[in-house]
């Protein structure tokens, strides 16, 4: 009995539902049409190693690292480093003309390996970005790590990916279908609300919900 009387409050209040959602479609059209292009920006990814230079800073007979853990340590303190203003502000001087609040770079130093990924609005300028960003690390280390003995690390580049447009954000994709939902919820609650408020009496169960006997009731036809 109850889905029958969903069913029927639907049914009739269709048009008052129907009116969010029109509302929201029409909204969510123009979005849901203009996908063309990288909305979402471009993405590259640099792959590179590092070494200290072994002859920098001298040292007595057995006080050596392994080369190994040396190469490790500065892969992970370049791939801090990468992220910090100081970066970007080395950035600046070879790309004055790129706006770095726009460009986003996160890092990864696992298994001795760094790996920096840059998200830029436009193509050209992440390319001119990119390539900033290789001279910066290989040749400015020196002067932001003292451990280093006034010597640039050796940077080596193991490979650098193609600039490729992002996928728009999940928000972007699912933003116009979210709107028209909340639309259908807003109709559906102005339906229900409508039919609570309705003061019409239309059929036997709503006299006899108020308690009253129906002797009779007159056919549609």
């Amino acid at each position: 009995m109850e889905l029958l009387l969903i069913w029927r409050i639907l049914r009739r209040w269709a048009w008052l539902i129907a009116i969010p959602v029109l509302i929201t479609v029409a909204l969510a059209v123009p979005s849901l049409l203009n996908r063309g292009g990288a909305s979402g920006g471009f993405t590259e990814t640099i792959t590179f190693s590092a070494m200290q230079s072994i002859t920098a800073i001298p040292r007595t007979d057995g006080d050596y690292q392994d080369i190994w853990l040396s190469s490790e340590l500065t892969v992970n303190a370049f791939s801090d480093w990468v992220k910090n203003s100081s970066f970007k502000q080395e950035l600046a001087k070879i790309v004055p003309n790129a706006n770095l609040d726009a460009l986003s770079i996160a890092t990864d130093n696992a298994h001795s390996v760094g790996q920096i990924y840059l998200s830029y609005p436009t193509a050209d300028g992440l390319q001119a970005l990119g390539d900033a960003a290789i001279k910066v690390l290989s040749t400015r280390n020196q002067a932001y790590f003292a451990q280093l003995g006034g010597q640039p690390a050796t940077v080596t580049v193991l490979g650098q990916t193609p600039v490729t447009a992002a996928p728009p954000a999940i928000t972007d994709r699912l933003g116009p279908l979210i709107r028209i939902g909340l639309g259908l919820l807003a109709g559906l609650a102005l339906a229900f609300l409508a039919h609570y408020l309705d003061p019409v009496l239309r059929r036997r169960e709503d006299v006899e919900s108020l308690g009253l006997p129906v002797v009779g009731a007159i056919p549609r036809q």
